[in-house]
Parts: structure tokens; C-alpha cells; sequence
């Protein structure tokens, strides 16, 4: 299969859940992932030894399920739009039968998802730029409780990209939280993953903590900022030996959690 950069790149999160699900002490368990990928005819070869990625994507799995399980449990008939989902099959793993779910991404990305993961009743794919408040008019809200989350995006935007994504969500939504992932400025520097650069992708944007997001738009207010070394040393608990020195947990991507 001739896949274009962009579906290289949704797939190899993907492959590095469901080849993580196959492990024997796994810490989640992505069934539509396996199944996914036992369609797709793909040399995965350089993913497969590509550890720093592997390594970043469980992590961030890890603490992303524990916080939207956490939020799906206080609010079990909330809403969850999922910006830039790609492949994203958190729904399939979390769902507690009357969430809402909503997959946001490009025209091309958003077929492409759609030709292996299908929609359902309560999960809708939206073809549109984050960026275009038109998917704005998609959205039907049921209950007051409405989550955003942003997962492996902000870090290939500029600061303006991020800017207008907050822009629309603060515009036409009372209240709401967001979970967004956020890259260091070192890191984004430094970071070279092998599989990442296969696809033409780069890093180009990032915050060293998440309270700067309110100087991008102080209609939110900062929570927290949640280490995705959180999820790596659930993973590999060795790695608790050093992911507390700051000076290596700086450099590590984070969970910036916001309110409105």
C-alpha cells in the first residue's frame, strides 16, 4: 500500500498501541487498534525500532486514559471532541455506553480513519481544519459537561495555530476543559524520532509550562500540568530511578489541563 505522509504518521501511533497490546504486562489493551492494523499492508519496519517513539506514545496513552476515564466517570453523559483524532481509537477503549464523541481532522485524514474505523451513534468524524470554526456548527452538546482533548498536535503548529484553536473553543463554548498535550521548547529542538522524520514531519512549536497558555488566551484558567513520565514509569517502572531529576523531566512532553 502507497500510504502519503500524513497516513504514515496516523498509523504509526497506531502500530506502536497495538504492538504495545500484544505485550505480555501491557498497561492498556487496544482491541480495534489490532484489528486496524491486521488490514493495513504496511511495512512498519523502521516504527518498529524506533523506541523513543514507542516509548513517548504508550507513556502518553497511559496518562490520557487515566485522565478521560477520570473525567468520563465524574461526568458520564459528557461530550468529548477529539481534535486531530487520526486514528485515534481512545472511544473504542473508554467508552461507558452514553458518552458523546467527537473525531475533528482534515478532509484527507478524516477519510482515511474512516475507511477502518467507522462512526456510530454516539461518535461522529468531523472533515475540517482545527483551525476552521466551521466544525463548530457540528457539534450538538446534550449535557453541560464537555471535554477537549489535543493529543500529538500543538507541537507541529505555530503559536498563531494554537492561538486560533483557542480562540474558537473560548468563543463558543461557556464551559469546558481541555486536555492538550504540550512539548518542551528544548525538545522540540532536539527531539529526532526516526519514524517521525520518515513522514516529512517536525516539531516547530512548545511551552515549557502550561500556564503560558493563558497569555495565548486568559479566558482559561491553568489547572495542572500532568508529566507524561507519569505514564512512561507505569510502563517501565525502572525508569523511576531518574525521571524525577528536572533536568530530565523538563525535557519531557506534558498534559496542560485548562478550564473555562
Amino acid at each position: 500500500m502507497k500510504l502519503e505522509g500524513v497516513e504514515k504518521t496516523m498509523l504509526l501511533t497506531l502500530f506502536a498501541k497495538a504492538q504495545h497490546s500484544q505485550e505480555k504486562n501491557h498497561k492498556f489493551y487496544d482491541k480495534k487498534a489490532i484489528e486496524v492494523l491486521s488490514k493495513v499492508e504496511y511495512d512498519f519496519t523502521i516504527a518498529n525500532k524506533d523506541k523513543k517513539m514507542k516509548m513517548g506514545v504508550i507513556g502518553r496513552t497511559i496518562v490520557l486514559d487515566d485522565m478521560v476515564s477520570d473525567y468520563i466517570e465524574k461526568h458520564p453523559h459528557c461530550t468529548i471532541i477529539n481534535i486531530a483524532s487520526g486514528m485515534d481509537t481512545r472511544f473504542n477503549r473508554l467508552d461507558n455506553g452514553y458518552i458523546k464523541w467527537y473525531n475533528i481532522d482534515l478532509e484527507n485524514s478524516a477519510n482515511f480513519r474512516l475507511k477502518y474505523i467507522e462512526d456510530g451513534d454516539r461518535v461522529k468524524t468531523i472533515s475540517c481544519s482545527a483551525m476552521d470554526e466551521r466544525w463548530v456548527d457540528e457539534i450538538n452538546i446534550e449535557s453541560g459537561n464537555l471535554l477537549f482533548i489535543i493529543e500529538g498536535l500543538t507541537m507541529y503548529l505555530q503559536e498563531k495555530d494554537v492561538s486560533d484553536i483557542l480562540n474558537i473553543i473560548s468563543g463558543n463554548f461557556l464551559h469546558c476543559t481541555i486536555f492538550m498535550e504540550v512539548m518542551p521548547p528544548s525538545s522540540v529542538k532536539k527531539t529526532k524520532e526516526i519514524s517521525v522524520e520518515e513522514t516529512n514531519s517536525e516539531f516547530t512549536w512548545g511551552l515549557q509550562k502550561g500556564h503560558e497558555l493563558v497569555n495565548i488566551n486568559p479566558n482559561f484558567r491553568w489547572i495542572k500540568d500532568v508529566n507524561l513520565f507519569d505514564g512512561v514509569n507505569k510502563y517501565k517502572p525502572i525508569f523511576r530511578l531518574f525521571t524525577w531529576i528536572p533536568l530530565i523531566r523538563n525535557r519531557m512532553d506534558y498534559i496542560a489541563v485548562l478550564e473555562k
